[in-house]
């Protein structure tokens, strides 16, 4: 629930560059929701793998965990400033939507990337030092 609403957007961001202003607030609610609920999910994956740690046998100094968190950190700060501001933004008048459609399909490909190693590093749990 993270990351599927990412994949979602890819096809809404090519339909939002010759939408109408209605269908453009449809997809622009789309993101707001989508955003939403990726934060909360992800508030459920933190809680959960602390559980896992706790419970499990593994250190929070272990290779994998360290990056993992600092992945985590970063990926919520990208999250803060790369969808919101650029949506309210988009809904200005006088705004170059073009090049903010460009922005935010750049922010969705960061994001998953962010998350989608995140997500390997904890899958693999390689060992880095």
């Amino acid at each position: 629930m993270s990351i599927g609403p990412f994949f979602v957007f890819i096809p809404v961001i090519k339909r939002l560059r010759n939408a109408e202003v209605l269908e453009q607030n449809a997809y622009l609610n789309t993101f707001r929701s989508a955003i939403r609920l990726a934060k909360h999910a992800g508030h459920v994956l933190v809680a959960s793998g602390l559980l896992l740690v706790i419970v499990g046998h593994w250190s929070w100094s272990t290779s994998w965990m360290v990056t993992t968190i600092v992945i985590l950190v970063g990926s919520l700060l990208f999250l803060a400033r790369a969808f919101s501001p650029k949506i309210r933004k988009f809904q200005e008048p006088g705004q170059d939507k073009e090049r903010i459609i460009r922005l935010l399909n750049r922010a969705v490909w960061i994001y998953l990337a962010l998350l989608l190693i995140m997500l390997a590093f904890m899958v693999m749990k390689p060992t880095l030092w």
